[in-house]
């Protein structure tokens, strides 16, 4: 078997080939790699392809009549064990693939304000957010491994993600969540079968906790950032980006941003494009975080990390200590963008306005992304293209929606013919 890809560390640059890293089970870089208390990762790893051989197998033409979601259609620029080149993913049954086949019909195009706006719809994935796009590239490698049981530290969607896809491909979830987690995600997860843990504390402690336990265990880790193909496959939305706006793409990207990981995979998706000869030039991103967790945007505007302990309505971007900050902040610097902080206020007007008047019901950390586009609009072309991220379904938070949405009133059958009809 020959595996196309290796390993690179984002810190020292040091290589690695991908049998040392995948057989021994090692997340992070071997030479300078950290996982420490309220603190980024250091040494986070970048799976590298073989680009020119990429370039002389697949065309741009080709590529575009890829199906959108369809991961297979992407073995190549993923790290799956293929035999003969041929791309084919080992190990995993057309009818499992077919199960976790994410959302084919993603973008929509909206006008707001007199602009063209695009919005990637990512609720409509298996289990309603945008982290199937690492849970399955995830689990199909344990798969290919030979290892059953997958962990994951998660403030709601992306335990939910790995416990279903777990169910759907015949696997074992061991998630931990901090004791804030919205209700609805939480059970989301139970029904899925996972064995949840609750942490008495934040996100931050429940990474760690789960990094530790896991290791003991021998569990296949998801954490994000800690697991490179976490990144990996978020960059997989760039592929669909692409695809249904027939080889364009955007000028700037909002992108919701937290531990850091989408906008790291975002940027490296449009890279690999690039070093494809598919397209010429990268789209701005720009970082949204809410106030009370902004540790990427400060960081961006001061280049330092101080930790403070998160606290926003947005939980799903609420991360004190960023796990892959500072390949975030890279992405955000290479690709031109910027950074943008929202209030929780702004986020629920958001999110309100996105129902209202498009029909999307997101959760607050989707509403943040169009509340950083808000936020700057009047310093933006009028020309210039548009694309907001929405990561998840607002039905997986029940407690944000009835902040903006009255309790009806009970009325009587006669009363409500007394209201609505002209005596």
């Amino acid at each position: 078997m020959s595996l196309k890809y290796f390993y690179k560390c984002s810190n020292c640059a040091k290589e690695f080939s991908a049998d040392v890293i995948e057989e021994n089970l090692i997340y992070l870089c071997p030479s300078c790699g950290k996982s420490e208390k309220n603190m980024p990762l250091e040494g986070v790893l970048n799976i590298v392809y073989d680009y020119d051989f990429l370039k002389k197998k697949i065309s741009r033409n080709n590529f575009l009549k890829y199906s959108p979601g369809n991961i297979s259609d992407y073995a190549d620029l993923l790290p799956f064990y293929a035999e003969n080149n041929t791309g084919k993913i080992n190990n995993i049954s057309a009818a499992e693939l077919k199960q976790v086949c994410l959302s084919s019909n993603s973008m929509i195009q909206k006008t707001f304000e007199d602009r063209n706006i695009c919005f990637l719809d990512e609720t409509k994935n298996p289990t309603y957010s945008y982290k199937d796009r690492a849970s399955v590239p995830v689990a199909i490698k344990a798969k290919q491994m030979g290892i059953n049981s997958i962990s994951a530290a998660s403030t709601g969607n992306a335990g939910s993600s790995i416990a279903g896809v777990c169910a759907m491909l015949g696997m074992k979830s061991k998630i931990f969540v901090p004791k804030n987690i919205p209700e609805a995600k939480r059970i989301q997860i139970q029904s899925f079968g996972a064995e949840i843990f609750v942490v008495d504390g934040d996100y931050d402690l429940a990474f760690d906790l789960c990094l530790e336990v896991s290791k003991e265990k021998k569990w296949y880790n998801r954490n994000t950032a800690y697991n490179p193909i976490t990144i990996d496959g978020k960059k997989t939305s760039v592929f669909d980006i692409f695809i249904q706006l027939e080889g364009n793409i955007p000028d700037i990207i909002f992108v919701p941003t937290g531990d850091g990981v989408i906008i790291s995979g975002i940027h490296k998706g449009f890279v690999e494009l690039q070093k494809l000869g598919f397209i010429e030039k990268l789209p701005q991103l720009f970082a949204v975080q809410a106030e009370g967790s902004s540790a990427i945007v400060d960081y961006f505007y001061e280049r330092k990390f101080i930790y403070k302990s998160a606290h926003t309505i947005a939980d799903s971007i609420s991360a004190g200590a960023p796990r892959n900050l500072y390949m975030a902040v890279k992405s955000i610097d290479e690709s031109n963008g910027s950074a943008v902080k929202v209030s929780d206020e702004e986020i629920l007007t958001s999110q309100k306005v996105l129902a209202t008047n498009f029909g999307f019901i997101v959760e607050p950390s989707c509403a943040a992304a169009f509340a950083g586009f808000e936020k700057i609009k009047k310093k933006l072309s009028s020309d210039v293209s548009v694309l907001i991220l929405l990561t998840g379904s607002g039905l997986k938070d029940f407690a944000a929606l009835k902040k903006w949405n009255a309790e009806p009133i009970i009325r009587s059958a006669d009363e409500i013919r007394n209201l609505l009809i002209d005596k």
